[in-house]
């Protein structure tokens, strides 16, 4: 993954210098650049982009696999339940399950640089949109305050393709 991110950084244009952990093992990001990574088996992943395009990114890729037993009752509220069991008699090819852990790992990624606290499962309410590829994380909890409002929620994009979810968040800077 740190390869990935050194990869990234000289694509921007910058020194590919070594990605060092900080709290809860989140990447420490050379000044002006603002980041995430991913890994499964099989795939690893690093997006970044500058500070002034980006207030923070999130992203997140998963096997295309239904979850373990257990885990979607420990991750979902009952809403998310109810929507997915409506996506799954849609679209039974989609492991919508996976898709939501998938969605909730992102929103995580893009929240704590934001905000340095923990964002459990139950504080995000994730609705995906599959005609469009979105994904729409309102927050049950009060978000962090960029440029003066107060961010409530999080939309994505996601994948599903050659044997992975991948799913990501970009929040734009201020204008």
């Amino acid at each position: 993954m740190r390869h990935c991110a050194r990869r990234a950084l000289a694509t921007l244009g910058l020194p590919a210098v070594p990605i060092l952990s900080g709290q809860r093992g989140a990447p420490l990001w050379p000044d002006g650049v603002v980041g995430s990574m991913t890994h499964c088996a099989g795939y690893r992943a690093a997006v970044l982009g500058r500070r002034t395009a980006f207030v923070t990114l999130g992203v997140d890729a998963e096997p295309h696999a239904p979850l373990p037993d257990g885990v979607l009752d420990a991750i979902a509220l009952p809403a998310e339940r109810e929507r997915l069991a409506r996506l799954a008699a849609a679209q039974p090819a989609v492991c919508w399950d996976r898709l939501l852990f998938s969605a909730k790992e992102s929103v995580y990624k893009a929240w704590f640089p934001l905000t340095r606290r923990w964002l459990d499962f139950s504080e995000a309410d994730i609705v995906v949109d599959p005609a469009a590829g979105l994904f729409h994380a309102t927050l049950l909890v009060p978000g962090p305050v960029l440029d003066g409002t107060r961010l409530g929620a999080f939309t994505g994009r996601y994948r599903v393709d050659r044997g992975l979810v991948v799913t990501a968040i970009g929040v734009p800077a201020p204008a």
